[in-house]
């Protein structure tokens, strides 16, 4: 907890140090993003959208693999419509302007204090890593829900062939059991994701390699990573909690967008940017703690160190014992 709360202090004071910075380029950049994930979720109750559509293949999966149909599943399957479309609605400003801003963060991070903005070479060259772990990054979250999925299906047909198919204490208990999994699951893979993240960022190198690496250094600190993600994502869920009373049911009760409405709501979206920096400033420190090593214990002085190839090619990993 006492380094939990260094990192979130010295994240606090890199984001002032450099609070010009950070609130006017990194936020106009990362802005459209916040929009577009903001108003997604206006748009997404919509019949013509996505959202029906998913909601409604996700339910047959979930019958078909035997899933009990309780509220608890039906809101599940819910919020991971949502996701999904949110994601599919965001996906150009995400694999753009939102690794662009990241990159941005990092370089600033790295150069501590920045007397001019950063050229566009050395935005590029922490893009493309970027850009390439992010890839690889859904392909864990797919495979994460993958994963939470099938071992629900099997915990289900199991109790199925025990007879317990029928509404009751065990399936009920299973139920929630399940949505605690997959909620575990998917919390770890993505703080896993951000470390990737960061680290392509902090050591110019992407890919696979990346998650591997991430995977190493939060071994046995998860519970610490999972600390310092909540705070920012509370503060996320907040405001999109806020965007939904403040914009979006005016909206629909109005009809119209009125202008103090539409402008309240681009604060919002900047403020949602704010986090957005503030998320990966904690990462970048986090990784910087990891690295540094400066608290870890006597018993953890041997360990493996996963070094990335030369020349950015990503199909070569070399391991070593460090004294």
């Amino acid at each position: 907890m006492e380094v939990s709360c260094k990192i979130l202090r010295r994240s606090t004071h890199s984001f002032l140090q450099n609070y010009h910075y950070f609130t006017s380029t990194a936020a106009l950049l990362a802005f459209p993003f916040s929009a577009s994930v903001l108003l997604s979720q206006a748009f997404v109750p919509s019949p013509s959208s996505l959202l029906p559509q998913i909601y409604d293949r996700l339910r047959t999966l979930f019958d078909a693999a035997g899933f009990p149909s309780s509220k608890l599943f039906a809101l599940l399957n819910l919020k991971v419509s949502q996701t999904i479309t949110s994601s599919i609605f965001a996906l150009p400003f995400t694999l753009t302007l939102l690794l662009i801003a990241k990159a941005s963060i990092i370089h600033a991070l790295n150069h501590h204090k920045l007397s001019l903005p950063p050229s566009f070479n050395s935005i590029y060259s922490l893009y493309k890593p970027l850009l390439h772990t992010y890839i690889f990054n859904c392909f864990l979250i797919l495979s994460a829900n993958a994963t939470a999925f099938g071992l629900m299906f099997l915990a289900f047909s199991f109790i199925d062939k025990l007879g317990y198919s029928s509404p009751g204490s065990i399936v009920l208990f299973m139920s929630i059991s399940g949505a605690v999994l997959f909620s575990v699951i998917l919390a770890n893979a993505l703080v896993i994701c951000n470390m990737a993240l960061a680290l392509s960022g902090m050591e110019g190198h992407g890919g696979y390699l990346a998650i591997l690496k991430a995977c190493f250094l939060l071994r046995g600190r998860t519970s610490m990573a999972l600390f310092l993600a909540l705070p920012v994502n509370v503060a996320l869920a907040a405001i999109e909690a806020l965007f939904q009373f403040r914009v979006v049911r005016p909206y629909r009760m109005a009809g119209i967008a009125r202008p103090f409405v539409a402008l309240e709501g681009i604060f919002i979206a900047y403020l949602y940017s704010i986090f957005i920096i503030l998320d990966t400033i904690v990462s970048c420190m986090f990784y910087k703690s990891l690295k540094m090593g400066s608290w870890i214990g006597e018993e953890e002085k041997h360990f493996f160190r996963i070094e990335f190839p030369d020349e950015d090619k990503y199909g070569y990993m070399v391991s070593k014992e460090v004294p």
